[in-house]
């Protein structure tokens, strides 16, 4: 009875997974979907036992080119290479020293002009708050502290383990690739963000590659993973995996233990000058959403098998070409109730947000938006209710974390490449989903975020003090932000829909030594939705 029992269950996961993928239905073969079910059940399918439950006949794992014990997934391969901690050193070392000697002699920077005398002098003069651009210290860096981290995920470390790589390649940037004072700004973004998105896009690579393919798809989807992942795309040049061909541990991801849902979008924006109606400006823009796992399923509680990433594009020569980056990932997660009438999950997540905008063509000098939360964790719960008559879904996420490192857009402060204060401080957000089925979806999200900059620039003379040892956060206060964005999603099929949202931005901001100051703004943007899967 329980071999007729297992061998069922068997055969209902290769449909379920034939169904998710039916794109690759017809290059699947039975021994390969036989081999999903040894994957899970941690054993083969036999033609007996298919009888024994008047099923019929299936192949039987051996044919197709599979062997017994072998699965479809790249993380069952026992040939995989093992942790390898010192090449993940090394490729982080690597990494500053290219991205080093461009600066140097292909941009010709004054800063990468590094000398030992440089080195000594910046380990004795100690970490200072610097101030280069909003996207430079607040996005390009946690950018760079991505590849550190993916050096050792590509390498075999797991996710706690990569972490001391995006510190360490950050230390070693700031104290001895640089002309300038070490930058403790940097540091931190580096590291903690750089943890974020760069588990983020090793997981999403993980989707793109497929050791099946041959010819031209094949050199598509590795170099899409390249863009997405660059380091892992480094490591499997380097291992042959680029275009080594596979019959079995050829999948990296498993879309039945981590569903995933991928969606996009692009429209026309309008991004509203000092709230005007009708004085601002609208351009192109393309909007990847993306949720990577369950977060109610228990089986899957490491690092990020749960996350949302939300991308924004700017297709303008007058606005940033990234205007929105929005990460949310798992750390850890327990269920707290489970019932008919609700389902909720506690845990910690991290949080990655990054706003970004410039002044409105032919409008005020006003930039309409800048916030930033770098380095953030906290607490958050999850909470799932039953369909109610067309409402197919309805789910509410609160979360509350502490900010180690935001920005937000400065009224006063105005050093070097710098108009933004930073500091540290404390978020809140809420956001309700709910669905109707084959009509579409409603949406609304609450963004809180308060920001303290404690180190200010009272007492220095501003036209003597040498700007890059200045060593202050912005402008000493703190600052309320609140982000409000209701969306609606109406379906025409299954795959396309027509998505309409807007955003309010508010902003109120404490200063100790100037007059306070109260702003806000919208954008409203409207476009065409595809759900890729």
């Amino acid at each position: 009875m329980i071999k007729q029992y297992l061998s069922v269950i068997a055969l209902l996961v290769c449909a379920a997974v034939s169904a998710e993928e039916q794109s690759h239905a017809d290059s699947l073969t039975a021994a390969q979907r036989d081999s999903i079910a040894a994957h899970y059940l941690g054993r083969v399918v036999s033609e007996g036992e298919a009888e024994e439950c008047n099923l019929p006949p299936v192949m039987t794992v051996g044919q197709g080119g599979l062997t017994p014990g072998e699965t479809i997934y790249a993380f069952d391969n026992p040939e995989r290479r093992g942790k390898q901690p010192w090449m993940a050193a090394a490729e982080a070392f690597g990494i500053n020293m290219l991205v080093l000697g461009f600066d140097r002699y292909a941009l010709d920077a004054e800063f990468a002009r590094v000398t030992f005398s440089t080195m000594r002098h910046n380990v004795k003069t100690g970490f200072v708050w610097d101030n280069d651009q909003f996207s430079t210290n607040l996005f390009a860096h946690p950018y760079h502290g991505g590849l550190y981290f993916n050096a050792a995920r590509s390498n075999g470390m797991n996710f706690w383990e990569s972490v001391p790589y995006a510190f360490c390649g950050s230390l070693m940037w700031e104290t001895l690739c640089e002309t300038e004072p070490p930058a403790i700004n940097d540091l931190i973004a580096t590291t903690v963000g750089g943890v974020c998105i760069g588990e983020v896009t090793s997981r999403i690579s993980d989707l793109i590659y497929d050791d099946r393919q041959r010819g031209f798809g094949r050199f598509a989807r590795e170099f899409l993973g390249a863009l997405v992942c660059p380091v892992k795309a480094l490591n499997r040049i380097v291992s042959g995996d680029a275009w080594r061909v596979r019959t079995s541990y050829y999948k990296y991801h498993d879309y039945e233990r981590l569903p995933v849902s991928l969606n996009l979008s692009a429209g026309y924006r309008y991004l509203a000058d000092d709230n005007a109606m009708f004085r601002g400006e609208s351009n192109p823009y393309v909007n990847v959403n993306l949720t990577y796992g369950d977060p109610f399923d228990e089986s899957t509680n490491k690092p990020y098998d749960y996350f949302t990433a939300d991308i924004t594009f700017g297709l303008s020569s007058n606005q940033p070409l990234i205007s929105g980056v929005h990460l949310l990932g798992q750390l850890w997660s327990a269920p707290v109730y489970t019932g008919n009438d609700m389902q909720a999950e506690f845990g910690l997540f991290q949080h990655f947000n990054y706003y970004d905008s410039q002044p409105v063509k032919d409008g005020t000098s006003m930039v309409p938006f800048r916030i930033s939360e770098a380095a953030s964790v906290g607490p958050g719960v999850i909470y799932k209710f039953p369909q109610i008559g067309n409402l197919t879904r309805l789910e509410q996420r609160v979360f509350i974390s502490g900010i180690l490192l935001g920005g937000s857009l400065s009224d006063y402060y105005n050093v070097i490449d710098r108009d933004y204060n930073m500091g540290s401080g404390y978020s809140a957000k809420a956001t309700t989903i709910m669905e109707f089925g084959r009509y579409g979806r409603f949406t609304f999200g609450a963004d809180y975020y308060r920001i303290y900059t404690w180190k200010g620039y009272e007492g220095k003379d501003l036209d003597t003090v040498d700007p890059l040892y200045l060593n202050a956060q912005g402008d000493k206060g703190n600052a309320q932000l609140l982000v409000l964005t209701p969306g609606l999603h109406l379906s025409v099929n299954d795959k396309l829909g027509i998505d309409v949202s807007a955003s309010y931005y508010l902003r109120d901001t404490h200063y100790k030594y100037y007059d306070d100051v109260s702003a806000n703004t919208f954008t409203a943007q409207i476009g065409l939705a595809w759900k890729m899967f």
